[in-house]
């Protein structure tokens, strides 16, 4: 009976959701974002290492989007320009360095929202995502001034030995937030959005790991921390449809 209730629970919210205005709309715009990444790893084998790495990165790109009022598509490229600092402790001799990266990525994000209406021409509406980047270039200079593509082999390899490629630095990220749509015109209306995202591992870090695991000897090293940041849209729409 129970699971009866619920069901029938179901399909009437349901039904009153879908009772709601819903409209269909595209438009374009752009956005400005950060990205903070912040990494200490241990490992105690054979051989001690503790190593560290910051990084801050301001992007920056253009995007286009497709919303049915309760679910946002949208498709970006988007650069990203980085400051990092690492320091890798091994044996207790100690390697610090920095440098500068660049970036290219091709996004997809889908974002579910909720829209409240406040008047004939504002709405808000919170926003639950992911996102997933699709890494087109991966470029880094180091302490002696050198330009390198990080998958050419030259500077950084895996644990075989073999060159890094580019969808190593493919990433998927999970994002929250919130939006406001203005109506300035009819059918067309003005949309910001918030955004914080936090990202998963990548590929890139997982064969790191891997590594510092043949390297040392320790099959369970220590690792801690986050790559997230914040994310601000701005964009313009169109309403194909209202009904």
């Amino acid at each position: 009976m129970k699971k009866v209730m619920f069901f029938m629970f179901v399909i009437v919210l349901s039904g009153s959701l879908w009772a709601r205005d819903f409209s269909f709309s595209a438009g374009t715009g752009g956005f400005v974002g950060g990205l903070f990444t912040r990494y200490d790893l241990e490992a105690n084998g054979s051989i001690k290492i503790d190593a560290g790495q910051n990084q801050n990165q301001f992007n920056y790109g253009a995007m286009v989007f497709f919303d049915a009022t309760y679910g946002e598509l949208g498709i970006s490229i988007q650069n990203g320009r980085n400051k990092w600092k690492q320091i890798l402790d091994i044996a207790g001799s100690s390697d610090p360095d920095a440098g500068k990266g660049w970036e290219t990525m091709l996004s997809f994000s889908l974002l579910g929202k909720y829209p409240f209406r406040f008047g004939p021409r504002f709405t808000l509406f919170p926003l639950l995502g992911m996102e997933f980047q699709i890494s087109l270039v991966q470029k880094r200079t180091i302490s002696d001034g050198y330009v390198y593509n990080r998958d050419d082999g030259l500077r950084e390899r895996d644990k075989d030995g073999n060159a890094y490629r580019l969808s190593d630095w493919n990433s998927f990220f999970v994002e929250l937030g919130c939006g406001a749509d203005l109506e300035i015109m009819k059918r067309i209306y003005l949309r910001g959005e918030l955004l914080y995202a936090f990202r998963l591992m990548t590929s890139y870090e997982k064969k790191n790991l891997d590594l510092i695991k043949i390297m040392t000897g320790d099959n369970d090293p220590s690792m801690g921390g986050l790559t997230s940041g914040p994310i601000l849209r701005l964009s313009a729409g169109y309403r194909f449809s209202n009904s």
